[in-house]
């Protein structure tokens, strides 16, 4: 699996947990609490809905689509992703890329969470002041035998609601990793062969 991938993939892994037990839910969460519920909801859905999934994969990608992806504002980072290209796009193609990109997302996660063996979350202590308007929420993911990996998650207030914009694990940024491979193929073939390329991609089942 390329890299920039393996790193969507371990971070929407963990951006789900246990939202119906320890941690209350909230109409306006922190973004620390968002975070933590999100990735304990994701976590007892998958549970509770094992044995569907495992007969139905398309179920884990509604399941990914209603509970994790809400969180993630995919217009903001596809314009991040894909830079000056992103400047240059026309509206269609802004609309088309955001749509596959968030495809691929969602993919990525099906084809990692056979790979997900119950890690350990542990959530770090928030540094921001109480006005702030982004935030980076910080976790460690408990490998036994390795050391843990930082995980951390950079989220920006919009209408109200906490949204994140990117994710850092171990110092290497999901939005960093895509805009450099992205960036070589829109120049060599164009934006409209990256999106052609990406929803050939999305096609296939994880």
């Amino acid at each position: 699996m390329h890299y920039a991938m393996k790193v969507t993939a371990i971070a929407l892994i963990l951006l789900n947990g246990v939202w119906f037990h320890s941690v209350p839910a909230m109409a306006n969460p922190s973004a620390q609490e968002l975070v933590q519920q999100t990735s304990e909801h994701m976590i007892t859905a998958i549970n509770a809905e094992h044995d569907a999934i495992k007969q139905n994969p398309e179920r884990l990608y509604a399941l990914v689509e209603e509970i994790v992806l809400p969180h993630f504002d995919f217009r903001r980072m596809s314009s991040w992703v894909l830079g000056k290209h992103w400047r240059g796009a026309t509206e269609e193609q802004k609309e088309q890329f955001t749509r596959e990109f968030r495809t691929l997302l969602v993919r990525t996660y099906a084809t990692a969470m056979s790979e997900y063996s119950g890690q350990k979350i542990a959530y770090l202590p928030v540094k921001a002041a109480p006005d702030a308007t982004e935030v980076t929420v910080r976790t460690e993911i408990e490998q036994p035998g390795s050391p843990s990996i930082p995980i951390s998650y950079n989220l920006f207030l919009k209408d109200g609601t906490w949204k994140v914009q990117d994710v850092v694990i171990d110092n290497t940024s999901l939005v960093a990793n895509y805009r450099s491979s992205f960036s070589s193929e829109v120049k060599r073939d164009g934006l409209d062969a990256l999106i052609s390329k990406l929803a050939a991609r999305n096609q296939h089942k994880a």
